[in-house]
């Protein structure tokens, strides 16, 4: 597409992220593009620069900067035997509209200048074009477990819509440093990206601070090590970037094995051990019928940290924040 053009946010699209406005377009744009077409101020809102993870209105108007062609038909590279293969191994469940992979620590969901190997690669194990699979939600690259894709257009919209509306219930396991009192409770914290050192990294906010976005976290503790560690369920009930790591870092209990949101205690006792944090359990509506629970094995990072503090994965609650919680 060469030319500028400008488009209208469906009715039924109210609420869902503008990176993922694009890519239901325009399949072929990876993050990267995106991010860089909104850093750009190329891609507007209502006239406004956006940031990728802005929320849509219904009727917002979006500026369309002339976009990359999509590669044609047969240029995708395509996977050998032994990546399809291992593809397959990480579906948890699968129907003919959803699919859900159990996505390994240390595989990104989405591919960039330097990362070459990631889900969204992989999909070409179940086809192209209309029988690929689309991703509607996001893990960080180091986080394990439950990944949500729809196998076709109307199923991802609508599991993306579960997303943007809160109807997804997600809940993950994390190691952290410390013991935290209160043990249970929500911690309502706004968040903005902010450069630290050479880094960029997600801080506290004020709420009116430019770039700063509301972010809630509900939280349980299921065990502890004495005063060491203790493991926790984690329910965001906002999805901001890093917005477990930070929100646990502000606590004063960072997760274990995490490299950048981390104290100098939590860099001692994560040693040998990789980030802490894993996406257990995802209920959320069926695209067509019923409600889908779903949940994924710990990785063997996780497994890890569970043998060194002396946790046993069959001791939690399935369910821990439906006792007299929100």
């Amino acid at each position: 597409m060469r030319e500028v053009r400008t488009l209208y946010v469906d009715a039924g699209e109210d609420g869902v992220r503008l990176d993922r406005w694009f890519k239901r377009r325009w399949p072929h744009l990876n993050h990267i593009q995106i991010q860089k077409l909104a850093r750009s101020g190329q891609i507007r809102v209502d006239g406004a620069r956006a940031k990728p993870d802005t929320r849509l209105s219904a009727g917002s108007q979006i500026r369309v900067p002339p976009l990359p062609d999509a590669p044609k038909a047969g240029e995708r590279e395509k996977i050998d035997s032994r990546d399809a293969a291992f593809a397959k191994s990480l579906v948890l469940y699968e129907d003919e509209e959803v699919l859900v992979l159990n996505k390994p620590s240390g595989l990104a969901v989405q591919g960039g200048t330097k990362t070459k190997h990631h889900i969204d690669r992989l999909l070409s194990a179940w086809g192209e074009g209309i029988e690929r699979p689309k991703l509607v939600h996001r893990l960080d690259r180091d986080t394990s477990g439950v990944l949500v894709l729809g196998k076709t257009p109307g199923a991802a919209a609508k599991l993306a819509g579960s997303f943007a509306r809160r109807r997804a219930e997600k809940t993950y396991w994390a190691l952290v440093h410390g013991w935290p009192r209160p043990s249970d409770g929500v911690l309502e914290l706004p968040l903005v990206k902010k450069g630290v050192g050479d880094r960029e990294m997600v801080v506290p906010a004020e709420p009116k601070e430019p770039g700063a976005e509301p972010a809630e976290t509900e939280f349980v503790m299921l065990s502890r090590a004495a005063n060491r560690a203790a493991w926790m369920a984690l329910r965001p009930h906002t999805g901001r970037t890093h917005q477990l790591r930070a929100h646990m870092l502000a606590m004063g209990h960072p997760i274990l094995g995490d490299p950048k949101y981390k104290t100098e205690a939590s860099a001692e006792l994560s040693a040998g051990l990789k980030l802490q944090l894993h996406a257990r359990r995802l209920t959320l509506p069926h695209p067509s019928r019923g409600t889908l629970i779903l949940e994924a094995p710990i990785s063997p990072e996780l497994k890890a940290g569970f043998a060194r503090f002396g946790f046993d994965e069959h001791e939690a609650d399935p369910e821990p924040f439906r006792k007299g919680r929100r």
